[in-house]
């Protein structure tokens, strides 16, 4: 079994037109903040959403400034906006207050920050270049399916996942299985396919 090959395969297959909710902003505040925004919430609503409060509050000390009320009112769309809007303006508070505003670049400072989490700083990391795995719930389920793991938690699968892929290609995995999820949304068809990828 192959498993660059079977990743190749998954990335030959995913549409690579989609735009994922941590990539093409111009700023890291805004990879964080669109990327905490994205649990449990489609890209294309994240990313729409994130333009708005973004173009409300074009820098990180703005954010920080703004009204928890506006911040929920802007981000309503997205799931669990209550929780992520405290998150959101937390956050940013954070950063001014004990990082002037500069984005820590490792995984354990990442982590203290509030509304992140172990995805959310692994995606955030390999989007800006730092070889991480960001693990979600279409790299659960494909990594799974494919029996690249048989762990349930977040971090055995990114454990598993790093033991089996050079370095090199870590950052690559998230977005290749989530796009490739989010092409097929037929769970028949995507099992029809990971069937054929798996043997491979």
């Amino acid at each position: 079994m192959n498993y660059l090959d079977q990743l190749r395969e998954l990335e030959k297959l995913g549409n690579s037109m989609i735009r994922l909710a941590a990539e093409e902003w111009d700023q890291h505040w805004k990879i964080l903040i669109s990327t905490i925004m994205s649990a449990r919430t489609r890209d294309e609503v994240t990313i729409r959403i994130a333009n708005n409060l973004f173009k409300k509050y074009p820098t990180v000390e703005k954010l920080a400034k703004a009204e928890l009320k506006e911040i929920e009112k802007i981000i309503k769309p997205v799931n669990f906006y209550k929780n992520k809007s405290k998150n959101i303006l937390n956050c940013a508070k954070t950063l001014i207050e004990e990082h002037k505003g500069i984005i820590p670049l490792t995984f354990e400072e990442l982590l203290k920050l509030p509304g992140v989490g172990r995805k959310t700083a692994n995606v955030f990391l390999s989007e800006i270049g730092i070889v991480a795995v960001g693990i979600d719930t279409h790299v659960h389920y494909i990594s799974n399916k494919l029996g690249w793991t048989k762990n349930k938690t977040q971090k055995g699968i990114e454990e598993d996942l790093k033991k089996l892929f050079p370095k090199s290609i870590w950052k690559e995995i998230n977005p290749i299985l989530v796009r490739f999820g989010k092409t097929y949304t037929s769970r028949k068809k995507k099992d029809g396919l990971l069937e054929k990828i798996k043997s491979i």
